[in-house]
C-alpha cells in the first residue's frame, strides 16, 4: 500500500493498493506475517501456493497474513528517493515490523529481487548480520530444495508442502513469544532460541546450524550444534482434508492467468527424468469430484471469475477426470464459466477432455513431446511416441481447434544433430496433419513451438548432467530456424543467458549466494524480466566464486560425489534418481508405476504400499 501522492507517480498504480475484495485485514493481530513474492503483483497474485497459505494461515483469529510483491523499477525508485520502505498490501506495514517474513522461491532468477525486497523492507539481506528484534525471515517452495545458494540470507527454509508445516511454525512461534515475551523485545539469544525451536520441526531447514566444508570441489553442508542429518519434505497426504481457498483476494488488475484455480491433484508418477515437479510432489494425491465441486461453486459465488482452472501437473491423470469435469461443469452450470485443463497428455483421451470442458470459450490445446525423436524422448522417459502426437493433434484439429502450442527442449543430455532435426520433422508433420484435418479452414492454422534450454535440476536424474553450452544451444537454434519455414508456425526461444544463470544457481554451493548477492548490488532486479536482464552483470558477480556461470551449469558429477543439496530428503532416494540416470544413458524407459509395478522410488517409505497415488481409492 502506498501513500496517494506516490500513486499518481507509477505505472499500474492499482497493483499498489489495498481493499481487494476478499483481502483480510487485520490491523489488531498479535502476529503479523508477510507472504513475499518476489516479482510483481500480475505475477505473484497467480501464484497459488501463496493463495493457500494465505487461507490457511489467516484462519488463525491472532495471525494477520499480509501480501507484498516487488514494485515495478519507477515504484522502487520512487521509495528509495522518499526514504520509504516497502511495505504490506493489506494495512501498510513495514516488512521490518512484521513478525515473520516469506518468501516464496519458484524461479531462481527472482532471488536478487528477494534481496531487493528485505532491503527496501528494511530488514538486514544477511541473515548473520539481523538484531534479535528483527523478523525471522523463511523461504519454500520448489526452489528451497536447494537452499544452499540462498543460505546466508534465510533464516529457516521449510521444505514440502506447506498447510500442516505453516500450521505448526504459527503455534510454536506463539508459544515461543509467551515464553521469550514480544519480538520486538529480543536480544541475539532470544533470537537464537526462537530459531532453534522452530527449526525442531519437521521439514525446517536452519542453514545457520550447519558447517560447510569442501568435497570434491562443492560446499556440502553438515549438521553442527542443533542440525538435523536429514530435512525431511513435509507431505499432505489428504488433499480431500487440506484447506483450500475458496475466497482469495480478487486481483485489481488483470494478472498473467486471471482465472479462478481448483486444485484437482498434487504430485505425478510419469517419471520424466527432467522434471523437478514430478519427483518433489511425489506421490500423487487426488481430490475427490465432490469436494471440486463444492470449492467450484463458492470460488464462483465468492470472487465472480467466469473462468475456472483445474490445476494439477497433468489433469488427464486424475483416476476420476471425467466425473471431475462432470461435477464441476454441474456446480456451475448456467452461470457462463468455463473450464481450462493447462496439462494435458499426449493422446487422444486429453483431446476428448479439452472438448467436453470447451463449451463456453475454445483457446489454444498445449503438447509437450519435448523432444525430437523417440531414442531422446527414451532417454528423457518421456513415454509418449511420434504417433501419440500427431493422433493427438488430429482429434484437436477435427474436434475445431486451430492453434497448437508445442513445447520442445533442446541440450537434453544425449542429444545429438538428428534429434534436434526431429524436432524440425515433427513440427512438419503436426502442420500437415492440420491442413489435412482443417480443410478449408486450413488457412487459419496456427502452430505456436516454444523451445529452451535444457536446465539440469537438483533432486532429478539428470541433476549430475552438465547444461550445455551455449554455443550449442545457439548452433541448435539456427539450424531449427532455418529447417521450419512453415507460415503457420512460430518458433520462440527461451532466452539461453537467463537459462544458464538460472542452471548456475539451481545447482550452486553457498558461494553462489556470494555471487546473488554481488548482482543484486550491481543492480539485479526483476531479472525473470527480459528487459531487465544483463548476463554481463552475472558474470562479473560469479567471478567472486571463482568459477564462471558455464562451470555451474555445464559441470558434470560424479554419482558418487557429495551435493550441495544431500541434507534435503525430498522423499525420492538418491539411490533410485542414479538407477533412472544409468538408465537413461542407455537409453532404457521406465513406466509409470501406477500402471506397471513399483519402482522403488522412496515415496513407500512414508507412504507405505502408494503405488503412485494416495488414497487408492477408485473411482465410482
Amino acid at each position: 500500500m502506498l501513500p496517494g501522492d506516490l500513486l499518481l507517480r507509477v505505472e499500474t498504480p492499482a497493483r499498489y493498493v489495498n481493499g481487494e475484495i476478499n483481502a483480510a485485514v487485520k490491523p489488531h493481530a498479535r502476529v503479523r506475517i508477510a507472504f513475499c513474492y518476489p516479482d510483481v503483483y500480475q505475477v505473484g497474485m497467480d501464484h497459488l501456493g501463496t493463495l493457500i497459505l494465505y487461507h490457511v494461515a489467516n484462519s488463525h483469529e491472532e495471525v494477520a497474513v499480509e501480501r507484498c510483491f516487488a514494485p515495478w523499477p519507477d515504484c522502487a525508485q520512487q521509495l528509495r528517493h522518499l526514504g520509504l520502505p516497502l511495505s504490506t498490501l493489506e494495512t501498510g506495514t513495514p516488512l521490518r515490523d512484521c513478525d515473520i517474513v516469506g518468501f516464496t522461491l519458484q524461479y531462481e532468477l527472482t532471488y536478487p529481487t528477494l534481496l531487493a525486497m528485505l532491503h527496501m523492507g528494511g530488514i538486514p539481506v544477511r541473515a548473520a548480520e539481523r538484531r534479535g528484534s528483527d523478523p525471522i525471515v523463511i523461504a519454500g517452495g520448489p526452489g528451497a530444495t536447494n537452499p544452499e545458494p540462498l543460505a546466508p540470507f534465510i533464516d529457516l527454509f521449510c521444505i514440502g508442502d506447506g498447510e500442516e508445516l505453516l500450521e505448526e511454525l504459527l503455534a510454536r512461534y506463539e508459544a515461543v513469544t509467551d515464553d521469550l515475551g514480544p519480538r520486538a523485545r529480543w536480544g541475539l539469544d532470544e533470537r537464537q532460541q526462537a530459531l532453534a525451536a522452530l527449526a525442531e520441526i519437521e521439514g525446517v531447514y536452519w542453514p545457520a546450524a550447519y558447517e560447510v566444508h569442501e568435497i570434491a570441489g562443492q560446499l556440502i553442508p553438515q549438521p553442527g550444534r542443533g542440525g538435523k542429518e536429514k530435512i525431511v519434505a513435509r507431505l499432505v497426504r489428504d488433499l480431500d482434508a487440506a484447506p483450500f481457498p475458496t475466497s482469495p483476494p480478487v486481483p485489481w488488475v488483470e494478472t498473467v492467468h486471471d482465472r479462478g484455480q481448483l486444485e484437482i491433484a498434487r504430485g505425478c508418477t510419469r517419471g520424466c527424468r527432467f522434471c523437478h515437479a514430478g519427483m518433489f510432489y511425489r506421490p500423487v494425491r487426488e481430490r475427490s469430484p465432490e469436494i471440486l465441486a463444492r470449492q467450484a461453486a463458492e470460488l464462483v459465488d465468492n470472487t465472480g471469475y467466469d473462468e475456472l482452472s483445474l490445476v494439477a501437473l497433468n489433469c488427464p491423470d486424475h483416476r476420476c477426470i471425467e466425473e471431475v469435469i462432470e461435477a464441476v461443469q454441474g456446480a456451475v452450470a448456467g452461470r457462463g464459466v468455463s473450464l481450462g485443463l493447462p496439462s494435458l497428455r499426449v493422446d487422444t483421451f486429453s483431446v476428448d477432455l479439452a472438448r467436453k470442458i470447451a463449451q463456453v470459450r475454445k483457446g489454444g490445446m498445449t503438447f509437450a513431446p519435448e523432444a525430437g525423436t523417440q531414442r531422446l524422448r527414451d532417454v528423457i522417459n518421456k513415454n509418449v511416441t511420434e504417433e501419440d502426437l500427431l493422433t493427438a493433434a488430429q482429434a484437436a484439429f477435427e474436434a475445431g481447434w486451430l492453434t497448437v502450442k508445442l513445447y520442445f527442449m533442446i541440450g537434453l543430455p544425449t542429444e545429438t544433430a538428428e534429434d534436434v532435426a526431429g524436432i524440425a520433422d515433427l513440427i512438419a508433420q503436426v502442420a500437415a496433419t492440420g491442413r489435412r484435418a482443417l480443410g478449408r479452414k486450413a488457412g487459419r492454422l496456427q502452430i505456436n513451438v516454444s523451445i529452451a534450454a535444457f536446465n539440469p535440476k537438483p533432486h532429478t536424474p539428470f541433476q549430475w548432467c552438465g547444461q550445455a553450452p551455449w554455443e550449442y544451444l545457439e548452433r541448435a537454434r539456427k539450424r531449427l530456424q532455418m529447417a521450419v519455414r512453415d507460415r503457420a508456425v512460430r518458433l520462440s526461444f527461451h532466452d539461453f543467458d537467463q537459462s544458464l544463470v538460472e542452471a548456475a544457481i539451481s545447482r550452486g554451493d553457498r558461494r553462489v549466494g556470494e555471487a546473488i548477492e554481488a548482482a543484486w548490488r550491481a543492480g539485479a532486479y526483476l531479472d525473470a524480466w527480459s528487459e531487465f536482464f544483463d548476463v554481463g552483470r552475472w558474470r562479473q558477480a560469479m567471478e567472486r566464486t571463482g568459477r564462471a556461470p558455464e562451470e555451474w551449469a555445464g559441470r558434470e558429477i560424479a554419482l558418487d560425489a557429495p551435493l550441495p543439496w544431500d541434507v534435503i530428503d525430498t522423499g525420492v532416494t538418491k539411490e533410485f534418481l542414479a538407477g533412472e540416470y544409468e538408465k537413461a544413458m542407455k537409453g532404457q524407459a521406465t513406466p509409470d508405476c501406477r500402471e506397471w509395478e513399483c519402482h522403488s522410488c522412496g515415496a513407500s517409505r512414508r507412504v507405505p504400499g502408494c503405488r503412485g497415488v494416495i488414497p487408492d481409492a477408485q473411482c465410482r
